[in-house]
């Protein structure tokens, strides 16, 4: 079964606010293991389906609008990109997967490169797996899912673009999410709900990474 982390306090989220407030810069961009920086900090990595928006909810929560480049163009990201957090904290943009316009054997070397950095990274302390509301949990986040349990990854749902959808259509979403999180061991059975573009649910995500510090 999941398990639910603690419900944060005004002073927590102010703490959190704060935090983000003192400044996140682009480090740099991994294309292979042997150029991962050393491990003193902790690393906070966002994953999820090519074009789930996470360059744009890497944005909302440091408040920084252009820091990671977005793009309309799915599998635009094609390395680990790390931001360093206050010099306390990465923040690691992850590559999408699944559908990507590009050639297969790149979009393999990706995967294998995602997949051998969350197995063997030993100062990850969370995955946030972003999901889009509109489409919930399919079948390739699964097998994500299965690959991080395994792995005995830590990783939290955020489900994103939920300005896209109903109030009633996201409470089925977010049902639907909650039942099949229940039977992953690495999985918060706490799901966050946010929108980049409203800044919904984005002082949540951050005191959920404020409290990996």
């Amino acid at each position: 079964m999941g398990f639910e982390p603690a419900a944060f306090t005004n002073e927590q989220l102010n703490a959190a606010k704060a935090l983000f407030k003192q400044g996140t810069k682009f480090v740099l961009g991994v294309a292979g293991l042997e150029q991962l920086p050393a491990d003193n900090l902790p690393e906070a990595a966002f994953a999820g389906r090519s074009n789930v928006g996470k360059s744009s909810i890497i944005n909302a929560v440091t408040g920084q609008k252009g820091l990671a480049k977005t793009s309309n163009t799915p599998g635009r990201t094609q390395q680990l990109n790390y931001f360093n957090l206050a010099e306390k904290l990465y923040l690691v943009d992850l590559p999408g997967y699944g559908y990507a316009q590009a050639p297969e054997a790149l979009v393999k070397k990706w995967q294998r490169l995602i997949f051998t950095y969350l197995q063997g990274r030993v100062n990850l302390k969370r995955v946030f797996l972003l999901i889009d509301s509109r489409h919930g949990i399919k079948k390739v986040d699964a097998e994500i899912m299965d690959m991080l349990d395994k792995a005995a990854v830590t990783y939290q749902i955020v489900l994103t673009k939920t300005d896209k959808i109903s109030a009633k259509d996201l409470q089925e979403v977010l049902a639907r999410t909650e039942k099949e999180i229940a039977n992953h061991a690495a999985a918060y059975t706490k799901v966050l709900c946010t929108s980049s573009e409203k800044n919904l649910g984005i002082v949540d995500l951050q005191a959920e990474i404020a409290s990996l510090v």
